[in-house]
């Protein structure tokens, strides 16, 4: 069956939800919508509608008028077999001692490295983009320099890699925790699948706050790939959080967002130990100052 897609950009996140909602009331309706920030550092929110008939360009010039958003662009995408599509394109992904892949590859992992199994159908936090492969190469980083374990957090886990990546090589408890229910379901599926049950606890939670007691420091390592807003909005929560002299984390940031947030954790009490890019993203490992 064929499906189309109709897309455009706008300013606001408010009004981005504003004109998504009005999609919502097409007749016929779409069979979905989505809202997205553009984490380009324009300021732009994505607003698509997915739809199983071609829908009306002129409706939809109408909305983007209305709502102050771009013209849409209107795309047909054929019909396929996705799941397939996605175990074509995401290869294995060899990160230091870790090897990340989809069951479809069990046959390619390397004896030598420590497996971690997510499944192609649940791609976010993968390996392949270039922020999760940094945090993993960061994590290797952090053991070089002499970490050996304590408290651990995976904040905003996704499919929670990190965790389990954790977990495999300093032993659990590992704490991981999302904003979004289904990221803990997707989480709570591989560390099952990884044999990890026991040994990382999934949680929702938003930031720290909500009161569940798992969620208080102070944490020996923390993992944070999310975003530049969210990691400078977190920072003073972070600090208080955080063991002196504990290793964080930070990545979901392009590289010209980098300094900006290494000037707001410096103003909250840590220093920067190394800096990496992959691709147009920069992954960040900072230390708490230990207190005098």
């Amino acid at each position: 069956m064929t499906t189309y897609t109709a897309l455009t950009t706008m300013h606001g996140e408010d009004a981005a939800y504003a004109l998504s909602e009005a999609l919502e009331h097409l007749d016929p309706e779409p069979i979905g919508t989505g809202v997205f920030e553009i984490e380009d550092g324009s300021g732009l929110w994505e607003v698509a509608a997915y739809m199983t008939d071609r829908p009306d360009a002129g409706v939809l010039a109408v909305l983007s008028a209305l709502h102050g958003a771009k013209p849409f662009t209107i795309s047909e995408i054929p019909d396929q077999d996705w799941v397939s599509k996605v175990q074509r394109d995401l290869a294995p992904v060899p990160a230091g001692r870790f090897f990340v892949y989809g069951s479809h590859d069990a046959d390619k992992v390397p004896d030598d490295s420590i497996p971690l199994l997510i499944e192609a159908a649940m791609a976010f936090g993968t390996g392949h983009h270039g922020t999760t492969l940094g945090c993993l190469l960061a994590f290797e980083q952090v053991l070089d320099m002499g970490f050996t374990g304590g408290r651990i957090l995976d904040l905003g886990c996704g499919t929670a890699v990190l965790a389990m990546a954790a977990a495999k090589v300093l032993g659990g408890p590992v704490l991981a925790s999302d904003i979004d229910p289904v990221a803990i379901d997707v989480a709570r599926a591989n560390v099952t699948a990884n044999g990890l049950d026991g040994q990382v606890d999934c949680l929702v939670a938003a930031g720290f706050g909500g009161g569940d007691p798992r969620m208080t420091g102070p944490f020996d390592l923390i993992f944070a790939n999310i975003l530049k807003g969210p990691l400078i909005s977190l920072a003073p929560e972070i600090g208080g959080n955080m063991q002196p002299g504990g290793y964080l984390i930070l990545s979901g940031l392009l590289n010209e967002q980098a300094d900006e947030v290494i000037h707001t954790y410096a103003g909250n009490g840590f220093d920067l130990c190394k800096m990496s890019r992959i691709g147009d993203w920069a992954t960040l490992i900072v230390q708490r100052q230990s207190l005098i």
